[in-house]
């Protein structure tokens, strides 16, 4: 077995990424969600969560952790028009499916009202809100998230709908919010929007994608701003990768993080929003504790978001005594 300490090298242990395009899909895909899962368990990555704009995910996830063991998949519901909008019931079929493993509810992307208008396209769109106020369908669908105890991920809508969608969803009982790519197109969160976004509960993604290739916005600087302003407990990271002409999941984080520390983010930072904040959206033990479990159940732990603390059975400190044959990851990748 290999020495944890290798594992340990990579930006990418314990990373969770909430926001992972993948194959099968209606639209051209660079791998399919088995093979993801296998190169994202490889490069030691924790988690994944699959997304589909246009149909449920939870199946496939079952599917994969099947395909896949070691790894923990999870998968959602975008309410477009294929799934039929602000249906609840799509919602609560969803949350039904074996192992239970659908956890995001993504309140409309590419058929948001605030989408096809940034599209200047002419087409039937899935509305949120009309005159300031939510729709009841919107809000019958928060109380479905709310029931299930499910991860709501408020799509592309404005940055008003979204604050109307975190207030109802705080009001229902919802208690894991993540604001989609908040800097990104169609959205466009201001800073002072999304450090109120984040006064209510919710996390704030930056996603990847805006970084490079066709949806490209921003600079490395810009996002750093933002989460300098926002904090970074806060805030989540995540790649939207899947795209043909992008790099893989896991190569697009590892560049995400390497240009977020030249900006001036620390690894500890990164730790915080790649590690422990998806984790707890997901409902998962904090990566430290995951830790604990691998090495023959001592106390050493990632302390304080990725320092290193002495192994309380050994007394030795972790970064060496990883290398030892009685930290050996017996029990496979970190999961």
């Amino acid at each position: 077995m290999a020495p944890l300490f290798l594992f340990f090298a990579s930006l990418l242990t314990g990373v969770i990424d909430i926001h992972a395009h993948c194959a099968p899909d209606s639209v051209p895909r660079a791998i399919d969600a088995i093979d993801l899962a296998r190169l994202a368990k490889a490069r030691g990555m924790r988690g994944l969560v699959l997304k589909n704009h246009w149909e449920s995910t939870a199946s496939i996830a079952y599917l994969v952790r099947k395909e896949v063991p070691g790894i923990e998949v999870f998968g959602g519901i975008d309410l477009n028009r294929s799934v039929g909008g602000m249906n609840p019931e799509a919602v609560e079929h969803m949350a039904k499916i074996t192992g239970g493993f659908g956890r995001l509810v993504w309140m409309s992307t590419f058929d948001s009202q605030a989408q096809v208008r940034s599209d200047k396209e002419n087409r039937p769109f899935v509305a949120v809100s009309r005159d300031g106020q939510l729709l009841p369908e919107a809000k019958s669908v928060i109380a479905m998230v709310a029931k299930y105890h499910l991860v709501l991920a408020t799509g592309h809508n404005t940055p008003e709908e979204d604050l109307l969608l975190i207030r109802n969803a705080r009001t229902q009982g919802v208690r894991n919010i993540v604001v989609t790519h908040a800097m990104m197109a169609p959205i466009h969160m201001s800073i002072p929007q999304m450090k109120e976004a984040a006064g209510l509960g919710a996390l704030i993604e930056f996603v990847y994608n805006g970084l490079i290739g066709h949806y490209k916005e921003f600079t490395f600087a810009d996002y750093a701003r933002a989460i300098r302003a926002v904090g970074p407990e806060h805030c989540v990271l995540s790649s939207d990768m899947g795209q043909p002409a992008n790099p893989s999941h896991p190569d697009g984080l590892q560049l995400f993080f390497e240009g977020l520390k030249k900006a001036g983010i620390t690894d500890a930072e990164i730790a915080i929003m790649a590690k422990q904040n998806p984790a707890r959206l997901l409902g998962l033990a904090p990566f430290q504790i995951v830790l604990e479990r691998l090495i023959h159940g001592s106390k050493i732990v990632f302390a304080n978001y990725g320092g290193w603390r002495t192994c309380g059975r050994c007394k030795r400190a972790a970064g060496i005594a990883a290398q030892d044959n009685r930290h050996s990851n017996r029990r496979g990748l970190l999961r």
